[in-house]
């Protein structure tokens, strides 16, 4: 019988024995089970905020939307049983003359205030860069303090200041001159109060703007600012062509964020004047409150509210939409 050579035979290929970990177990449910819980702990951690946060926020946005479109008065907030009534509420809210004014005079206010803001916080920042170290911590210092004024004390301060009787602004007027400003009702003006409200929403919002823009600017490279200047370009020019273009996403965010409060500015209105004389510092939450306060028309008042979150998501939309279409255009 032929010998095989051993060269040419086939060889079954060899398992290479895994080598085992002196001491390797498997896993024990034990240990599983807190690996499990090392692994929920940070959910676990969170958790009371996010429930705080949803019982604070959204509950009450629900509960408005679910109001809106119930009969929902002064016996039925004691009672608990309200009929639901569909869009009667919104039909006869839209169907008042006094509402669409109020509508027009929020966006007059909106639209004065937040110009104003930006305005005043773009010259502000600008300002505050070209300062020395010793005027930009005076500076800086002053807008948070500013800032972190509380509103009601603010608001207080403000009527303080205005009062007509015993008021620093009427006391200066009187002294220089204008004897006509003597004991004068500035509250009882529609258009003063309009304007002393527009003074106190500008003064609260225009440090937030200012130092996140002077933040901003502290990312420009000098460079740019000096190849402008070589080139022969203004002032005004290397803003146009140098600093707003840098600053463009920042910009529109602090625009959008005092869109947002002044749209729902309602402590200072209330606290100031409640929407008097007549209707003259009325805006959409302060119509809101004083609908269903007034006649204990909740459902009206819910309803207002939820108007007034719509036309605000709108602006905002609207403006996000031109926003990114800008973005687009650059790139």
């Amino acid at each position: 019988m032929p010998a095989v050579d051993q060269r040419t035979a086939p060889r079954t290929p060899r398992r290479r024995p895994v080598p085992r970990l002196a001491g390797r177990k498997a896993p024990s449910p034990r240990s599983r089970a807190r690996s499990r819980a090392q692994s929920a702990w940070p959910y676990a951690l969170i958790a009371p905020a996010v429930g705080g946060m949803l019982y604070l926020l959204v509950y009450p946005l629900v509960r408005a939307v679910l109001i809106s479109f119930q009969d929902f008065r002064l016996r039925q907030l004691i009672t608990g049983d309200a009929e639901f009534v569909g869009l009667r509420n919104y039909r006869t809210l839209l169907a008042d003359p006094r509402f669409w004014e109020v509508v027009r005079r929020t966006f007059l206010f909106m639209a004065v205030n937040v110009v104003l803001i930006m305005v005043i916080a773009t010259l502000v920042a600008l300002m505050v860069e070209r300062l020395g170290r010793i005027g930009r911590t005076v500076v800086l210092c002053s807008l948070v303090l500013a800032w972190a004024m509380p509103v009601v004390a603010a608001t207080t301060v403000f009527q303080w200041l205005f009062h007509s009787e015993f008021g620093i602004v009427n006391q200066s007027l009187t002294s220089l001159g204008f004897d006509s400003f003597d004991r004068y009702p500035w509250f009882a003006n529609g258009t003063a109060a309009f304007a002393i409200l527009v003074t106190l929403i500008v003064w609260q919002s225009v440090p937030f703007a200012a130092i996140t823009l002077y933040s901003a600017l502290t990312t420009v490279p000098l460079e740019l600012y000096e190849s402008a200047r070589l080139d022969g370009a203004g002032a005004a020019r290397i803003f146009r062509s140098v600093t707003f273009p840098m600053l463009r996403p920042i910009f529109l965010l602090v625009l959008s964020l005092e869109v947002i409060w002044t749209f729902k500015a309602f402590v200072q209105i209330w606290v100031m004047t409640r929407g008097g004389p007549g209707d003259a510092t009325t805006i959409l939450p302060v119509y809101a409150v004083q609908t269903a306060l007034s006649g204990q028309r909740y459902d009206l008042g819910s309803a207002a509210s939820m108007v007034t979150v719509v036309l605000m998501s709108g602006v905002l939309v609207l403006y996000f939409r031109q926003m990114l279409r800008q973005e687009d255009e650059t790139r």
